[in-house]
């Protein structure tokens, strides 16, 4: 009896040692946290982030002599429930008080995770099926690039990928890029993105 009193004293002894180990508040291994939720990402082999856009995905008039070429886009861990995806491209530092809308497309599939190279060319054909490139603010669909006025400081280019949660925006095809703008964060799951940078030296004599 006595040998078993024993035992247990220092059985329990351990359990509240080890217990004043671990620290208040310390978790078990069967309690631990669970892992994180992967993050939603919007990346580019076109586009570093912070980074000066590159000639090629300039625009090409107003006095810019870009290749207007929309670039290549991909994305990863879009969140669950995701049922299509929708592009915003804009630039708030533009001068007219509602900054600059650069590239709207909506209803891009769920099943769909990238972008190609010129995709932003309503004639070249290359977004997916049943994707819509919706109007900018150059009054056009498809996409236009940088040319902020000359000696202007440099502008940023915020590429917004959204997830949302209905397969299809039913929207008019004049409708505007601030209209598509708020039908798509009514119906967003989540939003990843990417943001560059563009300038123009003042034309000379200024």
């Amino acid at each position: 009896m006595r040998r078993f009193v024993t035992a247990t004293l220092l059985a329990l002894a351990s359990l509240t040692f080890g217990t004043a180990l671990l620290g208040p508040g310390a978790a078990l291994a069967d309690d631990a946290a669970p892992a994180a939720t992967p993050v939603f990402r919007l990346s580019s082999p076109d586009l570093m982030p912070g980074a000066p856009i590159r000639l090629p995905q300039v625009y090409n008039s107003f006095g810019c002599t870009g290749g207007n070429i929309s670039p290549a886009l991909s994305w990863t861990n879009a969140p669950a429930g995701t049922k299509s995806f929708a592009l915003m491209v804009y630039d708030p530092d533009a001068p007219t008080g509602s900054g600059w809308w650069h590239w709207v497309v909506y209803n891009i599939p769920a099943r769909v995770n990238a972008l190609v190279s010129r995709a932003g060319d309503p004639a070249a054909g290359l977004m997916p099926v049943g994707a819509v490139q919706g109007k900018t603010d150059f009054g056009t669909a498809g996409y236009g690039g940088p040319c902020p006025p000359a000696g202007d400081k440099p502008h940023r280019y915020f590429f917004r990928l959204y997830a949302l949660q209905v397969e299809k925006l039913d929207l008019p095809p004049t409708a505007t890029a601030a209209f598509v703008g708020f039908n798509v964060k009514a119906n967003s799951l989540g939003v990843a993105e990417l943001m560059t940078v563009y300038s123009r030296p003042a034309a000379t004599g200024e």
